[in-house]
């Protein structure tokens, strides 16, 4: 629903993608001109900025299929000077550029003002007969200096090809400038090729289909997420750490089709605490589901450093309504432990994969590599929900705050208006948290079929095998 009063903007109006390409994974970013003819529009610049960010932690080498008219005028003041905006691009271009990431660009249709500065940053230019690259199309130029040129003269394949110098390859048309563009990515030996896993892949214990029996979307219901994990790992591979601690987080390492990495789960089945105890012995409570408590969150913290430790990436899946919260809580630490493990997650020197399942509420999508935290890939179910907490809570608060705000202004509120009040605000708070109304805003990157989810987490580790992790790993500051 964003952009409507421009009629929509489906997709931002570009396409992002990882593929093999000449037997390496790259990233693909293509313009499409059938939306606006390509223009930039806030979601435009970020997507693309995204996108260059995986490719820079990953070196994935960067493919541009450019066909773009520039800023959106209407929205220029958003998508114009800011540093998640319009210049960031091409500030990214040269920064990857000199990190030795390869990029080519294949102009395959117009591309004027800001659009033409991307593909001339890159490393290698192809462009095709009927394009056009140029600061200032021919009605500009005539307005501005009063010269009138054709476009081939200004900007024509043939004179950046011939007399500019500006392009490196002249193509046809777009059969032949793609075939050469993957002809060019076979050439390139900086980025290693797409390898095997390390091990052998074994199917998993169940089929990725029971996952749909097994996972409960609704809050007050429950499942165990080892029998989720069990449609997803390697049968076999999974060694759960510290079993019987902190058990409303599930951590273990194990392998997805043969790629080692470590996974961290939020339990959303009641589950048993044992507490210190005097002469009687230790006492024993129970855990809510869903909810990380001060036990569960040291060991998720210990193990996060342990996986840096063991240089593997980590998988994060998401299902929690967020830290527990009371007297008893706060006294046992909670807000320390809490800290030590959003301290140990954001150091990470491996990389990190997010996976939003069902809930991902305040600071427990913090604390399990929300957005925020620098994920190599974010994906999530398309039933998921991500907010600051759930609607029912922030509608009966968002209530709260509207019913005083009228009462000091002197309205007088009855049942009725007070339950259309409530209901407003409730459906307004159950919009925002949908998951595809954050993946429309690019808090996600991808949202995938739950069965498909073997799949795509193999995938994403395939990608993080590019990560540098050479650097050592260091925390800040923890409470202990």
């Amino acid at each position: 629903k964003m952009y409507q009063e421009y009629g929509g903007v489906p997709a931002a109006g570009v396409v992002t993608v990882i593929a093999p390409v000449g037997g390496r994974l790259c990233m693909i970013i293509a313009n499409d001109a059938t939306v606006k003819a390509g223009a930039f529009f806030p979601m435009t610049c970020k997507k693309i900025i995204r996108a260059q960010t995986i490719a820079q932690m990953a070196r994935l080498p960067l493919l541009y299929l450019v066909d773009s008219a520039g800023v959106f005028l209407p929205l220029q003041e958003d998508v114009f000077p800011d540093t998640d905006d319009f210049g960031r691009i091409f500030r990214n271009n040269a920064v990857l550029s000199a990190q030795g990431v390869p990029q080519l660009a294949a102009i395959m249709g117009n591309c004027v003002a800001g659009g033409g500065y991307l593909p001339v940053l890159c490393d290698t230019l192809l462009m095709t007969k009927g394009s056009g690259l140029y600061l200032a199309g021919p009605a500009l130029v005539k307005a501005a200096i009063g010269q009138e040129v054709e476009n081939e003269e200004l900007g024509g394949a043939s004179m950046h090809a011939e007399i500019s110098g500006t392009i490196d390859f002249e193509e046809p048309d777009d059969e032949a400038c793609i075939k050469r563009l993957r002809s060019l990515v076979h050439a390139d030996l900086s980025t290693p090729t797409l390898g095997e896993p390390p091990f052998e892949p074994v199917a998993p214990k169940r089929k990725p289909q029971d996952v749909y029996s097994i996972f409960k979307s609704e809050p007050n219901e429950q499942y165990d997420v080892r029998d989720v994990l069990e449609c997803i790992v390697d049968d076999e591979s999974f060694d759960e750490y510290k079993v019987n601690y902190g058990a409303s987080m599930v951590c273990g390492y194990t392998r997805i089709a043969g790629r080692p990495c470590g996974v961290v789960a939020n339990q959303r089945k009641l589950t048993n605490r044992k507490m210190p105890g005097g002469a009687a012995g230790p006492s024993t409570s129970v855990n809510m589901p869903a909810v990380i408590y001060t036990e569960s969150a040291d060991k998720a913290a210990r193990f996060i450093m342990d996986c840096n430790q063991k240089r593997i990436p980590i998988v994060f899946m998401h299902d929690t309504t967020g830290f527990m919260v009371g007297r008893d809580s706060e006294q046992a630490g909670i807000s320390r432990s809490g800290a030590k493990l959003v301290n140990a997650m954001s150091n990470c020197v491996v990389p990190k994969i997010s996976l939003i399942t069902g809930a991902s509420y305040g600071a427990g999508n913090y604390a399990m590599c929300g957005r925020a935290f620098d994920p190599l890939l974010s994906m999530a179910w398309p039933g998921a929900r991500c907010a600051v907490m759930g609607a029912s809570q922030a509608a009966h608060t968002l209530l709260q705050i509207d019913l005083a705000a009228r009462e000091r202004r002197g309205e007088e509120i009855d049942h009725q208006m007070r339950e259309e009040l409530l209901a407003s605000i409730t459906a307004s708070y159950t919009e925002q948290q949908d998951i595809r109304y954050g993946a429309a805003r690019g808090w996600i990157d991808r949202l995938i079929e739950p069965h498909h989810t073997r799949d795509e987490l193999s995938f994403a580790l395939a990608v993080a095998v590019g990560c540098d992790t050479s650097r050592p790993f260091h925390t800040g500051v923890l409470q202990t």
